[in-house]
């Protein structure tokens, strides 16, 4: 309708017969502008994008003229995509009083409500970097969070493009519990979107735990452990690391779950009390062995008394390895600067008394 009447508006301005029938409308030279935007042709688009809850007639036709404002449609949801045969679109047009639209054979129109995603790891990491910041929390992996409330990803309109800003916080150390909001600005004229997440943070640390019970003098394993992130309250600074461990004997019984501490460990017996160990002389080009038995248990390094089954002695030797004990033969070095002994010097300035002969003694005489 609107369309015809503005055709029918215009054309009824002074015009001259011959010139109305020797030229067509659409290429009349100096015609005016209103007139050649209203005999253009709508054409039909195939894809739509909209940024508000309708869909308008200058959203799916291009050459709408005074009819693009006229909403036609409700827009699918945020950040969604919904299709409408063309039949509809028509008929919808022609409703209006827009016709003569060229399809373009197209079959079916789509239409996409733009939006913006705001994803809940990304809400995530704003609150960790919050507690950072203000709090000294460390890493975020270090960081471990409970929501109330479980956070899902939220879906704005795309005009929400600014970023998360705190606008109010809370949080008790002790018990590790926040209450943050944040707020989020649209257009000019929106009413900024406001998000608020409570629950628990925990800063944590790798450890390592024990995977079984570990008994009193027993060896750990590279299966007897794992890693877990616990409390840092929990952690001791006496905490190690997992190649530390392994290898090593229990101190005192262990239980399964518990963080491993340096003070819960040892260097493993390689010699026990009475057992039979091979002993080792090692001089310089000597390298003899026999057998022994240990009189004390050691770890390697620990000298420990070893009774040799040959001689029947005891000596004391080094720990090296599992049944291993050695004893280090001292041998005597030769000085090679060793000089001559020489007598005595005496200052230049004393006087030296002659050598007097002593004569030697008479025969006894009988």
């Amino acid at each position: 309708m609107i369309r015809s009447l503005l055709i029918t508006t215009l054309l009824a301005a002074p015009l001259t017969a011959t010139a109305a029938e020797s030229t067509p409308p659409a290429a009349a030279p100096g015609l005016d502008p209103r007139i050649e935007e209203v005999l253009r042709t709508p054409v039909l688009r195939s894809h739509v994008e909209v940024t508000d809850e309708l869909v308008r007639i200058g959203d799916v036709i291009d050459n709408a003229g005074g009819a693009a404002r006229i909403a036609i449609y409700r827009a699918p949801d945020l950040g969604t995509t919904g299709a409408l045969p063309t039949a509809s679109v028509i008929a919808a047009l022609r409703a209006h009083q827009v016709i003569g639209v060229d399809t373009r054979d197209i079959r079916e129109v789509t239409v996409t409500r733009l939006a913006r995603s705001l994803p809940a790891k990304h809400i995530q990491l704003q609150v960790i970097e919050t507690l950072q910041r203000r709090h000294g929390f460390g890493e975020a992996e270090d960081v471990t969070l409970s929501w109330d409330r479980e956070i899902e990803s939220q879906t704005l309109p795309s005009s929400y493009s600014g970023a998360l800003q705190l606008v109010a916080e809370r949080f008790d150390r002790r018990s590790g519990r926040f209450d943050i909001s944040f707020e989020i600005t649209g257009a000019a004229g929106n009413v900024p979107v406001r998000l608020r997440v409570t629950g628990t943070a925990v800063e944590t640390l790798a450890t390592v735990v024990l995977t079984r019970p570990v008994e009193r003098n027993e060896v750990i394993k590279i299966s007897d452990v794992a890693i877990e992130r616990r409390p840092k309250a929990e952690v001791a600074s006496d905490a190690i690391a997992r190649d530390a461990v392994i290898g090593m004997q229990a101190r005192r019984a262990l239980r399964s779950g518990q963080i491993v501490r340096s003070t819960d460990l040892a260097k493993p017996d390689l010699v026990t009390r009475d057992q039979g160990v091979t002993l080792i002389y090692q001089a310089a080009g000597i390298y003899l062995t026999s057998r022994g038995k240990a009189l004390e248990t050691g770890t390697e390094g620990d000298v420990v008394n070893v009774l040799n089954l040959q001689s029947k002695r005891t000596v004391s030797a080094t720990v090296v390895g599992r049944g291993q004990v050695m004893v280090t033969v001292a041998v005597p070095r030769i000085l090679a600067s060793a000089q001559p002994a020489t007598a005595p010097s005496v200052p230049a300035d004393t006087a030296i008394a002659p050598a007097v002969p002593v004569a030697p003694a008479a025969a006894r005489t009988e």
